[in-house]
């Protein structure tokens, strides 16, 4: 077998096609021909820059790990999948070793393999190998557009339920209404939540997001002249707390902040939002150097976490509110790709929206000779 096409980021804005060599799988593994792959905006970040953080593209990377396909060869010592299952992938192999690995935290391996994170290769091919356990099988009334969606909704399980230990009766703020925060918002709405509130800065977004799991939308005021942020972020939360009917405490508080945007502003309000003895989780990427009210932190008793990926149980606990009918994924497909038309995927990714004025909130891209159509 010879018959792999990638798709290959080789600097910053320049990437091409290429025929990769398939991948030797180990006793543990299985090599899945994949099927359906969604954009990341750190795909897209990548494409544009060359790096996230201390994550440099030095050498040719192949792109892409929202994915889920079907099993193409199984290893010598696996028993619980076959040729031919569809999967979803988790693109994170670690090491099992390590502290963190034996804790049950495994994201935080420090030599774990992240498809398309340096300088590992990405799903944007025709196979990719992944250890057995990491490839579920989906459930027949999911289609493998929804099993690439599940990667995306795990960040979010893993932000709202694993570490917000959100449940039902409670109420969440979720700050940037991009796929990961309108999931953030599904996943709280699957779990019972009394109050949704979305905010984020672009009216169309919002309009989306009460569409699809928010019970309220805030549209934040836009800055004074030369107003700092920490100014603006008080006037925002007023405002929040006035419009909404936000109680600092009791029924109707908000118990759980989600950012999803990474914007200081955001992190700045949400903090002040968040109830006393509230939680507050960070999930959106933006400038690590921002200014809070330590203040706020600490006469609140505030819970700051930091969410990185996901973690144990968090893709079954994903694909079991999406085969149990309390996730339904398909409205946020907005876009669909050939599989030699990934340029124009990321392209339309990039701007926000494509030719036809449509606005991105995710695009999928088939693998080699897949169908577009072909769920």
């Amino acid at each position: 077998m010879s018959d792999n096409p990638s798709f290959v980021l080789k600097g910053v804005e320049d990437v091409t096609f290429e025929q990769r060599p398939i991948p030797e799988i180990q006793p543990d593994e299985v090599l899945v021909e994949v099927q359906k792959t969604g954009i990341c905006g750190s795909d897209v970040h990548y494409l544009l820059h060359g790096r996230i953080g201390d994550y440099i593209v030095e050498d040719p990377m192949v792109l892409g790990h929202e994915s889920s396909g079907v099993v193409y060869k199984v290893g010598s010592g696996v028993t619980g999948l076959k040729k031919g299952d569809r999967v979803a992938m988790e693109p994170g192999a670690t090491c099992r070793m390590c502290e963190s690995c034996k804790a049950g935290r495994y994201q935080l391996c420090p030599d774990v393999r992240f498809a398309a994170t340096p300088p590992f290769d990405g799903t944007l091919g025709r196979y990719y190998r992944i250890p057995a356990d990491l490839a579920y099988p989906l459930p027949p009334n999911l289609t493998l557009e929804d099993g690439a969606m599940i990667e995306p909704l795990s960040v979010a399980v893993h932000a709202v339920s694993t570490l917000g230990s959100f449940r039902a009766g409670k109420n969440i703020a979720v700050f940037g209404c991009g796929p990961v925060g309108i999931l953030c918002m599904a996943v709280a709405k699957a779990m019972g939540a009394s109050r949704v509130v979305a905010v984020d800065i672009v009216q169309a977004r919002l309009d989306f997001a009460k569409s699809y799991a928010a019970t309220d939308v805030f549209l934040p005021p836009a800055p004074e002249k030369d107003e700092s942020r920490p100014a603006l972020s008080r006037r925002a939360a007023k405002a929040m707390r006035e419009q909404l009917h936000i109680p600092e405490r009791g029924a109707g508080s908000i118990d759980l902040v989600i950012d999803a945007s990474g914007a200081e502003i955001s992190v700045q309000t949400g903090l002040r939002i968040c109830k006393a003895a509230g939680t507050y989780v960070q999930v959106g990427m933006g400038n690590p150097d921002i200014t809070i009210d330590m203040g706020v932190v600490m006469s609140k008793e505030l819970q700051l976490k930091g969410s990185f990926r996901y973690g144990p149980g968090d893709y079954p606990l994903a694909i079991q509110l999406v085969s149990q009918g309390k996730i339904d994924l398909k409205p946020l497909v907005s876009h669909r790709y050939k599989f030699e038309d990934a340029v124009v995927a990321f392209q339309t990714t990039r701007k926000g929206k494509s030719d036809d004025g449509k606005g991105v909130i995710k695009a999928i891209i088939s693998g080699p000779d897949v169908p577009v159509e072909s769920n």
